[in-house]
């Protein structure tokens, strides 16, 4: 079993940023804490864990999780590790905005469990920082990178590319400056416009200018090769690796695992079935307390439903997919085109597919 806790606080939304999140100048940790474990005891009696009785991973999304008291994520782990097996090496990732790293925070986070370190870097210039309503600068993110290690935590990086041409930002120099951190594990994002961000009413206004597929592409392939160069595997559309780093909790969604999600907005799977939660953190809090109606809803895939599924999160990976999946004149096509390869059994996306993987899958 996998385990996700949706943490909405945030001391400010990215211009960029659909996600569920709580904007609030003090973080209502001690609130949080006490919902999220009402939530937790509900899933503790329940069918969901009889194929997987042990906990393999520990997930804190958000929102910025790292705005929570650092004591507030020891009570969530101590009250897991309590109520259910949590496996040897379990991998526990705290997500976090750079300027919320001090030497007392990675110190409790390491103390409680915490194993892994997910830091929103973005870029490391200052300009695009300011226009993405980042509250770090690069200073932070270096700053950030050495407290960490010195705790024991390991690290993963967050890079946001194929930003509007009219924000000042170099990409190379981006890279350079995240592989000179030599970080564990970085994580690469597109980004795109989305419906009610400040974005999309600078993007509507015609005061941003999002890229084009050109230079998308452009950004997307150099950041792999240079990431290959430099030792990663990039094992997934949008993650590479050192050896031995891949992001074991993300890993799960990939294989299909189960998981449960606690917290507003937060989703749940097993096998065929899914559910998720109310989307805001005051409607969530209040529906706990209250004892119901907190899952907002639910839905059960069918056969041809999970097989698409199975089929698109393989081809995210390189792991691929079996080769019959893949109807032959589309594995043809793929091929001949260099978005494809067939290697035994199986069929893997090139680097070049990964870049049409949402067109390739709504074809088959």
């Amino acid at each position: 079993m996998h385990v996700y806790f949706h943490v909405p606080f945030c001391a400010r939304r990215c211009s960029y940023c659909d996600f569920a999140i709580a904007v609030r100048r003090n973080i209502p940790s001690g609130d949080y804490v006490d919902t999220v474990l009402r939530e937790w005891t509900s899933w503790l009696e329940q069918p969901v864990w009889a194929p997987a009785p042990q906990i393999d991973t520990i997930y804190f999304g958000g929102g910025t999780p790292s705005r929570l008291a650092p004591a507030a994520i020891a009570t969530l782990l101590d009250r897991i590790r309590t109520d259910r097996t949590v496996v040897a090496g379990a991998e526990v990732t705290l997500e976090a905005n750079p300027d919320d790293v001090t030497t007392e925070a990675a110190r409790v986070w390491r103390a409680a469990g915490v194993t892994r370190l997910s830091l929103g870097a973005q870029s490391f210039s200052a300009e695009a920082l300011g226009w993405m309503h980042r509250t770090h600068d690069a200073a932070a993110i270096s700053r950030a990178v050495d407290l960490a290690r010195d705790a024991g935590l390991t690290l993963s990086l967050d890079l946001i590319f194929a930003l509007p041409a009219d924000v000042p930002r170099n990409w190379e120099d981006d890279l350079d400056r995240a592989l000179a951190l030599t970080t564990e594990h970085v994580s690469l994002y597109g980004l795109t416009t989305e419906p009610g961000t400040p974005l999309a009413r600078w993007t509507a206004r015609g005061e941003a200018h999002p890229a084009d597929e050109g230079r998308y592409a452009a950004e997307y392939l150099l950041a792999h090769e240079r990431l290959e160069a430099s030792g990663f595997e990039h094992y997934e559309v949008s993650n590479a690796a050192r050896p031995g780093h891949r992001a074991r909790h993300n890993s799960g969604y990939w294989r299909r695992a189960p998981y449960i999600g606690l917290g507003p907005s937060a989703h749940s799977g097993f096998g065929d079935r899914r559910q998720w939660n109310l989307r805001e953190w005051a409607g969530y809090e209040r529906a706990v307390r209250a004892g119901s109606g907190w899952v907002e809803g639910s839905e059960r895939l069918d056969p041809p439903a999970v097989h698409l599924e199975q089929v698109y999160l393989g081809l995210r990976t390189v792991d691929g997919v079996p080769c019959d999946w893949i109807p032959e004149h589309h594995r043809a096509s793929w091929c001949s085109r260099g978005w494809a390869r067939v290697e035994g059994d199986r069929l893997y996306l090139s680097t070049e597919g990964w870049l049409r993987l949402d067109a390739l899958a709504a074809a088959l």
